[in-house]
């Protein structure tokens, strides 16, 4: 196998407030998985991050799991893990494109996610893309998930609230009038 080509890797970024991240992994292939993890919980580790793990059964529960998380807890960014070898049906295509879809759906939403679900042709690929000193595509992720928290950190608000926020302090309930009072 020909060795990786020398690319650039923007410096990590910096942060005055803690990251805190979910790791979401698919583990069918426990051992490529438990790399991609490893990889993913160091490059959070090394900017003073803290990481939760939640598993799912396959790949194409992984965007699931990350919307879930993204509605109902309070985590800055999203590290999606797993890994899909091609087989003998067309199953492998569409695992591959659904689960990637839905991620960058979220991403143009708004969410910040670090894609590392593997698609290979065979077993050796990815034990050397998931492999933490060498292609190390799971710290990979992170350090993406990373980028984008400080860039929305950067042109965003702090503020995570639910739902919608007011123009005003104040509350006007349907039917109010001027004079009635409000909440």
């Amino acid at each position: 196998m020909a060795a990786a080509e020398q690319h650039y890797i923007l410096p990590r970024p910096e942060f005055d407030k803690p990251v805190k991240i979910l790791i979401v992994v698919a583990p069918y292939y426990k051992d490529i998985a438990d790399n991609l993890v490893a990889g993913a919980k160091a490059e959070i580790e090394a900017v003073g991050g803290t990481w939760d793990v939640a598993e799912v059964p396959g790949a194409l529960e992984v965007p699931t799991a990350i919307s879930i998380a993204e509605r109902l807890s309070n985590y800055d960014g999203y590290v999606a893990l797993g890994c899909v070898i091609r087989g003998e049906t067309t199953h492998y295509e569409t695992v591959c494109n659904d689960s990637s879809r839905a991620i960058q759906m979220m991403g143009l939403n708004g969410i910040c996610i670090g894609n590392g679900i593997l698609t290979v042709e065979n077993r050796k690929q990815a034990e050397v893309r998931a492999e933490v000193e060498g292609q190390n595509k799971g710290g990979g992720a992170a350090a993406a998930a990373l980028h984008l928290i400080a860039l929305s950190r950067k042109w965003g608000s702090s503020s995570k609230g639910i739902g919608f926020k007011p123009i005003t302090d104040s509350i006007r309930l349907a039917g109010d009038t001027e004079d009635t009072p409000t909440a």
